[in-house]
This record gives C-alpha cells, sequence and structure tokens, in this order.
C-alpha cells in the first residue's frame, strides 16, 4: 500500500501525515477483501483549508474515511481475487 501526497495539494506536513494514517487504517479495514496486488492512493486535489482548518479535524477525518472507503469499495469489486489451488 502506498499513498502520494504532493505539497501542492496539502501545503502542510502534518496535513499529509494525518491523510497517510487514515489511508492506511482505511485499507486495513479492507485488507481481507482485496487482491494482493500493489495498491497507490494519490491525492488528487488541494485540502481545503477553509473548510478543514485542522488536520486533526473530526470533520476531515469524516469526509476522508467517506472517500477512502468509497475508493476502496470500489477496488474491491473492479480487482478479483486471486485463488491459489
Amino acid at each position: 500500500m502506498g499513498a502520494l501526497l504532493p505539497k501542492r495539494w496539502a501545503k502542510r506536513a502534518v496535513t499529509r501525515n494525518a491523510i497517510r494514517r487514515q489511508i492506511f487504517a482505511v485499507a486495513q479495514n479492507f485488507e481481507s477483501s482485496l487482491a494482493h496486488c500493489a495498491y497507490v492512493v494519490r491525492l488528487r486535489c488541494a485540502v481545503d483549508r477553509a473548510r478543514f482548518v485542522s488536520a486533526s479535524s473530526d470533520s476531515l477525518k469524516a469526509a476522508l474515511r467517506e472517500e477512502l472507503s468509497g475508493l476502496f469499495a470500489h477496488a474491491v469489486t473492479r480487482i478479483p481475487i486471486a485463488h491459489h489451488a
């Protein structure tokens, strides 16, 4: 599992680290359902500092978990688990 969090989208290191922790926490919830392969989660837009004032805010954590849960749920349906005999 990898996380790509460019500085241009999340300026502060504390925000990037908080996002990274959420990625790994949500991924762990889906671990048994995901195929065994490499996954990379990439931040593709800026974190709105006006909406999410603090990197440790409950609103940011909730928004991240909701978005990540949807992404991992989509990955579970798109990438079949290979069963080895």
